[in-house]
């Protein structure tokens, strides 16, 4: 098998199992998304869209588009964790429409939030665009 398809189908399946986990968390577990939640899944859905139709027309040119949402998805990800863990940074921010920002639905081992989970998703995705060299 081909390294780029099989990078393109890591990315895939990352992209999938990120979007059904913020799925999860709000349709099952009822965590109601922040305002920079909807943001980061704004970038990450299209990517399930973008991956899965390069994958079946094995176009490898789609990870310019998939990087560039994944560079910006890395950021607003990680501004997010750092709104809910550095707490100068979380204190000074204004109120968000709704749900605080700074809310920490899960909480797993004292630094694994949601936005971790977000952020890190978006960095293996940017991994993979990076391994899919030209042949």
């Amino acid at each position: 098998m081909d390294r780029r398809k099989l990078y393109l189908q890591l990315l895939f399946f990352t992209s999938l199992i990120s979007t059904m986990g913020s799925l999860y968390f709000s349709e099952v577990r009822q965590y109601v998304p922040c305002e920079f939640c909807w943001y980061q899944r704004i970038l990450m859905y299209p990517i399930v869209i973008i991956s899965l139709i390069a994958l079946i027309r094995q176009d490898f040119g789609a990870k310019y588009y998939i990087r560039a949402l994944s560079i910006l998805g890395i950021v607003m990800g990680g501004y997010h964790y750092a709104l809910q863990k550095v707490s100068f940074i979380g204190d000074g921010m204004a109120a968000c429409e709704g749900v605080s920002c700074t809310v920490q639905y899960i909480n797993w081992f004292g630094f694994i939030t949601i936005p971790f989970l977000s952020f890190i998703a978006f960095t293996v995705i940017i991994i993979l665009t990076f391994l899919i060299k030209k042949d």
